[in-house]
């Protein structure tokens, strides 16, 4: 064999080096961190305050780059969100533009949210593109994550990166990185963006640059983005005494959501003074997601004083929001994902159609865990319905194909059930922003017919049948964690459904396991199960938290049936996963 020159062994000594790093047990990387030189003593000195159970946890793996990037709470270790963590994903990012032809000179542009440590880990994902020789931009402070979706298409980057855990507790943050088309990067790209991080040591290869240029933005785009987000307004007059209760929940939406209600001529709209500052702490919350309704405590009390019309509130990173309403008797109540996507598809379509604006294809495009209430509400409209995985990438992947296929006027309306939703093409993931305006449009309609949102829910059910939808979450942290939830996944899998079904009147008569790559769809562990009653169950692990999901689907000819129906079934079916 012949003989290796200099820089090829040196080469391969190094890979042979990598490679034994990458298969060190936990204490060795632990050990590694506190004796390398490029970590802070702040750090180190975290480290050496560590319990071994605590070691074991934060250093038995890597934070995975899953196919929307990282997530995790935030420490010092291999197994957590820090600065360490931060630089190794951006070169592995850095790595993956470089390799495509004329990436670096069309750049990145970089979003953070109110989180504690977000716009740390901005700027050192800044360093890390800018010493790669990569064009970088910035925003000048906080950002809606929708915003930095079309940040991307607007500045005309390959890619873009948000630090955000969205909803998550305050002890987690997060990176998302997007393609060029403004959607979370696709499997293939995620791929290879893995690919290099998994080749790469996390400090002797990262290339960092406190001095390089980086681009900041500001007022053009926010402008630019707000005249996109009211494009999207169909053109209702808000009534002067219209009065809206509006929380941030101590994120990012504030600023543009109230600028964007206020030119479409929302004028009354009070914010919760408790919650309108961004502070990563979330001290008035136990988390701040819109999907908990403990979430509008201090909304509703607001409300009250105010004797206001409506009131919702964004998340963190403000692309998804909850809404609360007044039911029939006066008292607020918080509607679920569910129920506000179907007011939404259903305002939108009928006022499309009635001016005439209604594409013949049109396409609503909702995730596979969604309610079908709103496969039968696009149907009387003559709106086709697509379903698509879980996660707003794979609504924004079909709007990307139907420009593609010269058909953008198709889609009308993206929502998944987590209080998600996207009218346009402006940005290519769900924005809590344009869902504010339109919420606020049809609630107006509704206030100027002497109803309320809560009313015209009730008049979807009379019209289209009494869809209910339920969600159950597990958590299962640690090292047993993920074992626990894939075990929990073979049993639905592998196992029999008698003892699930027994309990009740109904069969199983069908079974999609997403896996298999069914239904044109990419493969995904998700499984799904129709029933004879026309009622449905699926079983999903999170992508980006320690969890597994359970979403159940039912439709009756009642309120109080479909309340038992939907009742009876989680029973059934998480008794089965016991």
């Amino acid at each position: 064999m012949e003989l290796l020159n200099l820089p090829e062994k040196w080469n391969l000594l190094f890979r042979i080096c990598r490679r034994g790093f990458q298969n060190m047990n936990y204490k060795e990387k632990y050990n590694r961190w506190i004796q390398c030189k490029v970590v802070d003593e702040k750090t180190k000195q975290e480290l050496n305050e560590l319990s071994e159970r605590e070691i074991e946890e934060r250093f038995y793996c890597d934070l995975e780059f899953g196919t929307g990037g990282l997530r995790g709470i935030m420490a010092a270790g291999t197994n957590r969100m820090n600065i360490y963590t931060v630089r190794l994903a951006t070169q592995g990012l850095a790595n993956e533009i470089l390799d495509c032809d004329g990436a670096e000179e069309k750049g990145v542009v970089i979003a953070f949210d109110s989180r504690n440590n977000s716009e740390l880990y901005a700027r050192e994902c800044a360093k890390v593109l800018c010493a790669n020789g990569i064009k970088t931009y910035i925003f000048d402070g906080l950002r809606p994550t929708p915003e930095l979706s079309f940040a991307v298409r607007y500045l005309g980057c390959a890619r873009g990166v948000v630090i955000t855990a969205s909803h998550n507790p305050k002890e987690y943050n997060g990176y998302k990185v997007y393609g060029e088309d403004g959607a979370q990067i696709e499997p293939e790209t995620a791929k290879k963006i893995i690919g290099y991080i998994n080749n790469t040591d996390i400090f002797d290869d990262i290339k960092i640059n406190d001095g390089g240029e980086v681009i900041t933005i500001g007022e053009d785009v926010d402008k630019a983005y707000i005249d996109a987000v009211k494009n999207q307004s169909l053109g209702l007059s808000v009534p002067e005494d219209y009065k809206v209760v509006y929380t941030p929940l101590h994120g990012s939406g504030n600023k543009l959501v109230r600028r964007v209600l206020d030119e479409i001529g929302v004028k009354n709209v009070f914010v919760v003074p408790e919650q309108e500052l961004p502070d990563g702490n979330f001290p008035t919350v136990n988390s701040p997601n819109p999907e908990n309704s403990e979430a509008f405590t201090l909304s509703i009390e607001y409300a009250k004083k105010l004797n206001a019309d409506i009131i919702f509130g964004t998340d963190p990173d403000s692309d998804r929001i909850g809404v609360v309403v007044r039911n029939s008797e006066g008292a607020y109540v918080v509607l679920n994902g569910n129920q506000t996507g179907t007011i939404l598809c259903e305002y939108i379509l009928r006022n499309m159609s009635e001016k005439g604006i209604l594409a013949k294809n049109a396409s609503v495009v909702k995730t596979i865990v969604t309610t079908e209430m709103v496969k039968a509400v696009s149907e009387s409209y003559g709106a086709e319905i697509i379903d698509v995985l879980t996660g707003f990438k794979f609504i924004g992947e079909q709007i990307k194909i139907f420009e593609d296929e010269g058909n953008a006027e198709r889609f009308i309306f993206g929502l998944e059930e987590s209080y998600g939703y996207l009218k346009g093409s402006y940005a290519r993931d769900k924005d809590a922003v344009v869902a504010a305006m339109l919420v606020c449009e049809v609630a107006a309609e509704c206030k100027a017919e002497g109803k309320t949102l809560y009313d015209r829910l009730a008049e979807l059910y009379e019209k289209y049948g009494y869809y209910l939808e339920g969600l159950e979450t597990k958590t299962l942290t640690g090292i047993d964690g993920r074992k626990q939830i894939d075990a929990i996944m073979d049993k639905f899998r592998t196992g029999t459904l008698d003892e699930c079904t027994r309990t009740l009147t109904f069969e199983v008569k069908e079974v999609k396991d997403y896996s298999k790559g069914i239904d044109g769809l990419p493969k995904s562990n998700v499984l799904k199960f129709f029933l004879s009653d026309d009622s449905w169950f699926a079983v999903r692990p999170s992508g980006t938290e320690p969890k597994i999901k359970f979403y159940f689907g039912v439709a009756a000819t009642s309120l109080k049936n479909a309340e038992l129906q939907l009742d009876n079934l989680k029973k059934a079916v998480l008794n089965f996963m016991v």
